[in-house]
């Protein structure tokens, strides 16, 4: 029984710990521009909005990927905060709104990953 607790209270310590989210999108050939627009005058603005912190935004600097890459970092409360932070924006009505704009003319991004990190100990950051 107290391992149970113990693994219990790991879990819930592991959900309210800060994460950030690394977060690739792959665009259809040439609407790269289109997605920086639309970050650059909705989308940061709308994760904000969330409770998302917007950390840092790259794009390659090699063929082929620069051409339709962009790649970005966000910072979450928890990761239980990321999922309802995530769930409220795509939710929004402003970010509809953006969404079916900016894809009028089609599909902006082709394929999304992300992957949640913790800070190591040994990091600058910390």
């Amino acid at each position: 029984m107290a391992r149970l607790f113990l693994l219990l209270l790991a879990t819930l310590t592991l959900m309210q710990a800060e994460v950030y989210e690394l977060r690739t999108y792959t665009t259809h050939p040439g609407r790269l521009d289109v997605l920086h627009a639309r970050f650059k005058n909705h989308t940061i603005k709308l994760f904000e909005k969330h409770g998302m912190k917007n950390m840092m935004y790259w794009v390659p600097t090699d063929d082929p990927k620069k051409s339709n890459t962009l790649i970005y970092v966000l910072k979450h409360k928890s990761r239980a905060a990321a999922d309802a932070s995530w769930k409220a924006f795509r939710e929004d009505p402003e970010w509809l709104k953006v969404k079916g704009e900016s894809e009028a003319s089609g599909p902006i991004v082709q394929k999304a990953e992300s992957v949640f990190m913790d800070v190591t100990p040994y990091s600058p950051m910390k």
